[in-house]
């Protein structure tokens, strides 16, 4: 099994929802196309796949072996920020990204307000319910789960999951990631204006059906 189960490929097992197609689960890896189908044709060859009207995995029990695979490599290998933000996709558990990244994936990548790397919050809106699943999911990729910002001096490394319990979850997708909904994070800027100022200018010209009545230019913020 694990001859095949390579860290693309336990990736690919990980993210297919029955019925997938090979450019969504690209999509939603942030991988190049190519290098998802080569992974998938390796998993259909092996009997661990099937790709018949979708992708549908054909033993639940490989999906355990594809985490605990995954989880193991990221103990030896700590995930980068980008790959952080993939991980969340391999839990059995809904969730959204919310605050500044629900308004980095809406400005589609135009709007990241600075985060230091060696400081970096991941912000998560989960269900209530899925809180203790989510602890534990993070925990065995030795990424810690707080539900305030903690300061970079109380943690052990660079990375924080933010967690925001929710009832319930709205989501909807941008570019492949699940993020609240376009008028929650609009409202979430406008609570914050000074900061989202130019973020909400963006949007503004990005969306047709959108007339926020902003107006920003970079000479406006250089003369107050």
């Amino acid at each position: 099994m694990y001859e095949v189960l390579d860290d693309t490929a336990a990736q690919v097992i990980l993210t297919i929802e029955s019925g997938d197609s090979i450019c969504r689960v690209a999509q939603h890896l942030h991988t190049p196309y190519e290098t998802v189908r080569q992974a998938v044709n390796r998993l259909e060859d092996a009997g661990y796949v099937s790709y018949d009207d979708g992708l549908t995995v054909v033993d639940e029990r490989v999906r355990d072996a594809a985490l605990e695979l995954v989880a193991a490599s990221a103990g030896v290998s700590p995930p980068s920020i980008e790959e952080t933000y993939v991980v969340p996709q391999f839990g059995d558990w809904p969730f959204a990204f919310t605050r500044i990244d629900a308004v980095y994936a809406w400005t589609q990548g135009g709007y990241q307000v600075g985060r230091d790397p060696d400081d970096y919050p991941l912000f998560l809106a989960v269900r209530e319910q899925d809180i203790d699943a989510c602890e534990a999911f993070f925990e065995s990729f030795d990424l810690p789960t707080v539900f305030e910002r903690q300061s970079r001096d109380d943690l052990d490394g660079s990375l924080q999951i933010v967690l925001e319990p929710r009832p319930s979850l709205d989501i909807e997708h941008v570019e492949g990631y699940p993020v609240d909904p376009r008028d929650e994070t609009i409202e979430y800027m406008r609570e914050n204006y000074a900061q989202f100022q130019s973020a909400l200018a963006m949007l503004d010209r990005m969306y047709e059906d959108l007339d926020l009545g902003i107006r920003y230019r970079e000479t406006e913020r250089a003369q107050t």
